[in-house]
């Protein structure tokens, strides 16, 4: 019978999946972004502030930031147990990553609203 102790790890579809949808919001994010930036003429201050002024793009930006934010929190935590052994310090690693997400997030929603 094997023994094994499970520390913090997800085996499954779950996590995997996850990594796939938000990989594919990034990169529609990219690719529409990438798209509309060469379908201007010229590309300004004045253009990039009117493209970030609606809330359509606020939105989409902010997702695609969460997206990011997750899929980087999954890989993280996939090395973090791959490689660091100690309990200890793979909780403290993991509480830092969270925090740091978490503070990444309250940031851009103050940059991409203003508030």
């Amino acid at each position: 019978m094997v023994n094994r102790i499970v520390t913090g790890a997800h085996y499954g579809l779950r996590d995997w999946l996850v990594q796939r949808v938000t990989a594919v919001v990034m990169a529609v994010y990219v690719l529409a972004l990438a798209a509309w930036a060469l379908w201007q003429p010229a590309l300004g201050y004045d253009v990039w502030t009117e493209l970030f002024s609606g809330n359509m793009m606020r939105s989409f930006s902010l997702l695609f930031l969460l997206s990011l934010f997750y899929h980087a929190w999954i890989g993280v935590r996939d090395i973090v147990m791959d490689y660091v052994k100690p309990a200890g310090v793979r909780l403290l690693i993991h509480v830092l990553v969270i925090l740091v997400l978490i503070l990444y997030v309250i940031w851009s929603v103050q940059i991409l609203w203003g508030m």
